[in-house]
């Protein structure tokens, strides 16, 4: 089964997925939109609303976080040269993860005396201000300079206190020293691991001007900027140009920027990927530059880093890398990292199997495993060139075929019988595919059940699940938890996208209609992967601003 994120999910994402208990991360796995904002719907939490107080410009604080609403958000915009508001609704989960960080945040701030403050907006009370700024989900932050409304940036960080922090700090201060001699340049490239710097005739140019763009999105880089001549002779630089600079590797990566009109994807992905080293330690400060390479093969070796004779495949790892820089990703992942559990888990590996090799490809999401236990360069050679060539088939994981798997209305599929009952010719066969710690997968439960109960002695039926996050078939996409198929009984083997409201009900519609919702049953479903975030800003919801909670049949989904 491939594993398809819908915002260019990478496998390595499961070890993100631990909940993140020990990192105070932007986002829950339930109810997500694709950008891991709350929709916003329409209906109210409680049928009883709290007595209103009449609003004056007076502004009040909770927690250091300015309290706004329609008649003091223009003084708060006046008073303040700087100002970040969240839009939020109460009821929203993303909304309240975020709020001990947000709160952090404004008080650091506050007791440091900086030009910025942070505020929020209660969008489900203050419709007008949440339509005025185009707010499609929630929470959303935007950001205002020098108290015009219409001078409104769009949050694009990472929703922890360092992302917040560094994120604000690029958009109020200098984005990117200017260098002015080479004594400057020197002292920026030695204090720092890796450093971008733009190298420019016109600093007041397009060019220049494009640069300056990159800086306020790739705020995890440190940025500089020239057009002194010594400095260019100094680094060898004949004409405009981006030079990553880097205490590792080859040292150093030019992009001469020789085009008149230049695209800022284009940099920032160059930044992305040259500033990677050839053997990367999977952990979460790499996360993000792992995500966002354009290079979708990832080889990952595992082992113990407390186990000498492991530690010593390094060298080759990494001589093989260099062979194939561009092409595949090179990854370590120590086991005993208390960020490994998932990871092992997803790629059924334990502790006592390293040192051992997968490589997957993050764009259809299929793994590969190298057979053998030799790990040298003449294995992680031909292994890496077999997966490219498409010699090496993939590796589906699967458990054992449980002995009851028929016994009860809902049938139990596994990789091994998977096709086999699926694809039966004489069947039509209804799957839903959960994962075990999938809060909709879990409410589903009574409802799936309640199904196999009604249609159990339906001949030419089956209903079925798959526990997904044990199990793969190839061809089979999931996009979210739970994901439910429908399989028709003949030769041709078609997969079904079932998308309508998971209820009883509805899914009976479904099945007696063939396979197809009747037209008044039918209804796109929410999306629900992460993103993460922080990069998905183009895919924010564009629906009106009218609120509730999620209900335990609308389509919204967790994440893989």
């Amino acid at each position: 089964m491939r594993l398809l994120h819908i915002l260019g999910f990478t496998l390595l994402l499961c070890g993100l997925c631990v909940r993140a208990e020990d990192e105070k991360t932007e986002d829950n796995v339930e109810e997500k939109g694709n950008n891991g904002e709350e929709k916003v719907e329409e209906g109210t939490e409680n049928d009883a609303e709290p007595e209103k107080q009449e609003k004056t410009d007076k502004i009040t604080e909770e927690n250091d976080v300015l309290v706004l609403h329609s008649v003091n958000f223009d003084r708060a915009l006046s008073e303040n040269k700087f100002l970040l508001v969240e839009f939020y609704a109460p009821w929203c989960g993303h909304c309240r993860s975020l709020e001990p960080i947000y709160a952090e945040v404004a008080g650091l701030l506050k007791n440091g005396s900086s030009d910025v403050r942070l505020a929020k907006v209660d969008a489900s009370e203050e419709k007008e201000l949440a339509n005025e700024f185009a707010v499609g989900g929630f929470p959303t932050l935007k950001f205002f300079k020098d108290g015009n409304r219409q001078n409104v940036t769009d949050f694009s960080g990472k929703r922890t206190v360092k992302g917040i922090t560094m994120w604000l700090e690029r958009h109020t201060g200098p984005s990117a020293a200017v260098l002015n001699d080479v004594k400057s340049a020197e002292a920026l490239l030695d204090a720092n691991e890796v450093v971008v710097v733009g190298f420019f005739q016109d600093l007041e140019g397009d060019k220049a001007k494009t640069f300056y763009d990159v800086t306020l999105i790739a705020v995890d880089f440190i940025f500089g900027i020239t057009s002194n001549p010594d400095i260019f002779n100094k680094y060898n630089v004949k004409s405009d140009s981006m030079v990553l600079f880097k205490k590792f590797d080859e040292k150093r990566a030019d992009m001469p920027l020789s085009e008149e009109k230049l695209d800022k994807g284009d940099l920032i992905s160059f930044i992305h990927s040259k500033s990677m080293k050839l053997v990367i330690p999977f952990n979460e400060e790499n996360a993000d530059h792992i995500f966002s390479s354009k290079v979708r093969n990832h080889m990952l070796l595992f082992i113990n880093t407390t186990v000498e004779s492991q530690n010593a495949l390094l060298e080759d790892f990494r001589d093989v890398a260099s062979e194939f820089k561009e092409k595949v990703l090179f990854i370590t992942l120590d086991v005993t990292s208390d960020k490994a559990d998932h990871v092992l888990k997803y790629f059924s590996i334990s502790e006592n199997d390293v040192p051992i090799i997968r490589l997957i490809n993050t764009e259809k999401v299929v793994t590969y495993a190298m057979e053998g236990s030799t790990i040298n360069k003449d294995t992680l050679r031909t292994f890496c060139q077999g997966v490219l060539d498409g010699t090496v088939k993939p590796f589906l994981k699967t458990q054992e075929i449980p002995e009851d798997w028929d016994k009860n209305p809902v049938k139990v599929l596994v990789g091994k019988n998977f096709n086999e009952v699926a694809f039966d010719e004489t069947k039509n066969v209804f799957v839903e595919f959960y994962a075990p710690w999938c809060g909709h997968c879990q409410q589903l439960v009574p409802v799936w059940d309640a199904l196999g109960e009604k249609y159990k002695d339906h001949e030419d039926l089956i209903i079925a699940k798959m526990d997904a996050t044990e199990n793969d078939v190839e061809d089979v996409i999931i996009q979210g938890f739970p994901t439910i198929k429908y399989f028709p009984a003949g030769t041709e083997k078609k997969i079904v996208d079932y998308d309508g409201n998971r209820d009883l009900e509805t899914f009976s519609k479904f099945l007696d209609n063939g396979g197809v919702l009747p037209e008044e049953e039918s209804k796109n479903e929410d999306n629900d992967d992460d993103e993460d975030d922080d990069e998905d800003e183009d895919e924010v919801s564009d629906e009106s601003i009218e609120e509730s909670p999620k209900s335990n049949n609308e389509t919204s989904k967790d994440e893989l």
